[in-house]
């Protein structure tokens, strides 16, 4: 769809309106909605009350190389199991010691669990061993986050791995196709701007929002209730 410089969603709520419309199809294989905090919250909302599925967030924390925390050496990935994802090619150019990896994602976890804790408070993540997990975000640049999510995500076995997004660069999605199942992306458009370029209201989403949708969301999900 070409971009003349008109913004194509009004908001998250809405994007993840239609963006629900187009998942439709796997409202009966057991889904799982893993929204990307804080902005894909909204979107993941919306996603996951069409399909009737669970909400839960996915924090991905990058590790940074020693002395140069900008640059990426892997990632943490949340979730019942979390995932740690290295970048080999980066690992081979700057050769950091395995007590500093191990200490990063010691360092990382903690982080992870404080902001589930403010999110979720005590409610364990959702595993999504044999279900349709669905990576929820409210759009996509270069992909390196939702890349280390996908691939953490493996590590809790789903049968199907679906990244969803409303706008997105092609190339972008055409290098994500190898790291999941399927990929439903509403708008590719050419060229691409930053994606907020493409939202009419792209405020920044606050983590109360975040903590009062994923509340809401337990209303029509037994997953994450905490059980007698």
């Amino acid at each position: 769809m070409p971009f003349f410089g008109e913004a194509l969603f009004d908001d998250r709520r809405a994007a993840g309106r239609l963006l629900a419309a187009a998942l439709a199809r796997y409202r009966d294989s057991d889904p799982v909605v893993l929204a990307l905090p804080r902005g894909g919250v909204p979107v993941g909302f919306e996603v996951a009350k069409t399909l009737g599925a669970p909400l839960d967030v996915l924090i991905v924390r990058k590790i940074g190389a020693p002395g140069h925390p900008e640059l990426g050496i892997g990632a943490i990935i949340d979730g019942s199991e979390p995932y740690l994802v290295l970048n080999q090619e980066v690992i081979r150019q700057v050769r950091p010691q395995a007590p500093y990896i191990e200490e990063e994602k010691r360092r990382q976890l903690a982080e992870i669990e404080r902001r589930r804790r403010r999110y979720l408070g005590d409610r364990p993540a959702i595993p999504v061993v044999g279900r349709t997990a669905i990576v929820v975000d409210d759009g996509i640049a270069t992909g390196g986050t939702v890349r280390a999510a996908l691939r953490g995500i493996a590590g809790g076995h789903p049968a199907r791995r679906v990244l969803a997004v409303p706008v997105a660069p092609a190339d972008t999605i055409a290098d994500l196709a190898g790291n999941c199942d399927d990929i439903v992306c509403l708008v590719t458009p050419e060229p691409f701007y930053a994606v907020g370029a493409h939202y009419r209201d792209f405020t920044q989403t606050e983590d109360d929002e975040v903590i009062r949708l994923l509340a809401e969301a337990r209303n029509w999900s037994r997953d994450g209730v905490e059980q007698p």
